[in-house]
This record gives structure tokens, sequence and C-alpha cells, in this order.
């Protein structure tokens, strides 16, 4: 690790003023990438801006259509809320999976969205279920928020507040984990809004993107031996040592006829 400034803001505002205010500053949430890429070098801020302290940004909210989380609520909260269970369960199965118990404690929602790690499990969700990405300044759209590897559409000192979630009628996710990491190798959420199906993709590509050839197949008959039929181009999907573009095109396939066997029992 080498030397740099280490601030504890407690309002989005005094966050805010001390980003515009460094040479190169990093905002700090869970801190599960940016820690470890700062221990490697490949990251070196000259102001860590901790948001930990920021009471705002943290808990559930849930009305008759929608679960509203705060972006630094960790995994564990978000797989425990006996609200989100009740409410959205499928997020919180979603958030069970990630990583392991340490991880879990200390990760934090904003933190793996606004990384947008094209192996995270949330940005799944986002995308799958249609969900909004609200900012100290705007309102961004899943679908517009992640646009490539490690690239949003969040500007230089944009915080992420909260994330909504729309409630489906019924929803499911799979993933094919790495056996160490427990990243998403391939994950896929179907969501079912009662006649519209959004399906959302993470592992695969650069960043989370929904699968619009499965959603069309899945509008007219919902039914896992319907995607059989359904070609995933492989083009310019991931290719590494855990898995090959072509493979994780397959894995696409499989995980969504899961994801909607899943869907199908509840």
């Amino acid at each position: 690790m080498y030397q740099f400034n280490y601030h504890k803001p407690a309002s989005l505002d005094e966050a805010v003023a001390l980003f515009r205010e460094a040479d190169d500053p990093m905002y700090l949430s869970g801190g599960m990438t940016l820690l470890a890429t700062m221990k490697q070098r490949l990251a070196a801020p000259t102001d860590l801006i901790d948001l930990a302290g920021i009471a705002e940004m943290t808990g559930v909210q849930v009305n008759a259509d929608a679960v509203r989380v705060g972006a630094f609520t960790t995994h564990n909260v978000v797989a425990g809320s006996a609200e989100i269970q009740q409410a959205l369960p499928v997020l919180s199965q979603l958030a069970g999976l990630i990583g392991d118990n340490q991880v879990r404690n200390r990760g934090t929602i904003g933190g793996s969205v606004a990384n947008s790690d094209p192996s995270a499990d949330y940005p799944a969700a986002v995308v799958g279920l249609g969900g909004t990405v609200h900012t100290q300044q705007r309102s961004i759209s899943g679908d517009e928020f992640f646009q490539d590897l490690f690239e949003t559409a969040l500007q230089p000192g944009e915080i992420i507040t909260h994330i909504d979630f729309p409630i489906p009628k019924r929803a499911a996710y799979r993933k094919f984990p790495n056996p160490a990491s427990r990243y998403a190798v391939v994950g896929v959420l179907i969501a079912d809004f009662g006649g519209s199906v959004r399906v959302g993709v993470t592992g695969a590509g650069p960043c989370a993107f929904r699968a619009s050839g499965i959603e069309e197949v899945l509008n007219e008959h919902l039914d896992p031996s319907a995607i059989n039929g359904v070609e995933v181009p492989d083009a310019g999907f991931n290719n590494d040592l855990h898995a090959s573009a072509e493979y994780r095109a397959h894995l696409v396939k499989v995980m969504a006829r899961r994801a909607l066997s899943d869907l199908l029992k509840t």
C-alpha cells in the first residue's frame, strides 16, 4: 500500500465536496474490489472517501410495487431482510449467493453495481428486474446503466444513493459459480411481470445485458423447452481461463432453463 488521504464524510454534500477538492479521489463503499486493486497498485487514489458514515444510504423500503435498497446496504442485510424475502425473494436469494460470509458482511449493493464487474450478481437483477439506479443528482434506467467492462453511466463524482427494483409476479435466478470466488461464470435472472418477461444476464459478456432472443420466445411461450431453439451469439463474450466464449453462450441457455424451471414452481 502507499500513502493517501482518508476521509469519512457524514453527508452526501460533504462527500461530493471532498471529491471535487481532491487531485485523484475515489469513493470507498465495501472495498471488496478497490482495496485489492490498491494493494496491487492497479489503483492509486490520492484521497479515499469512505461512504460508511452517510446514514441515509443504508436500509430497505418496500411499497406495493417496488423495493428500494440503500446503496450502502450490505449483501448479508439484503439476503437476510424479512421485508425483501417477502416482497422480492429472488433478490435475497441472489445476495446470499455472493462470495462468502466475510464478503457479504462488508460488500455493498451500491459498490457492486457501481463497479460493474462482468461477473457480479447484482447487475443481473438491475437489468432483469428493470431496476432504476438513483444518484445524488439523477435517476438512471438499469437498461442504460451498464455500458462496458467496469464502465457505467456514472459521471465523475456521482454517487449511487439507492436502487429501486420493481416487484414482478415471480422471478428466479440461477448461476454457474466459479468454485473459488463464487463469482458468476454465467448468471441468469428471469422475471415474469404478468405477461411481460425480462431476462438479465451477467458473467457472459463485458457487462450485464438483457437476453432479447430468450425474452422473445418466453413472451410467446413460457416453457423451458422454448429456450432450446434460441441462438445465443458468443461474439464479444468473455473468453478466459474460467470458460470460453462459446461455453458461456451455452451456459446462458442452461442457466436460463434452470431459472425458468424454478420460476414456474413458484
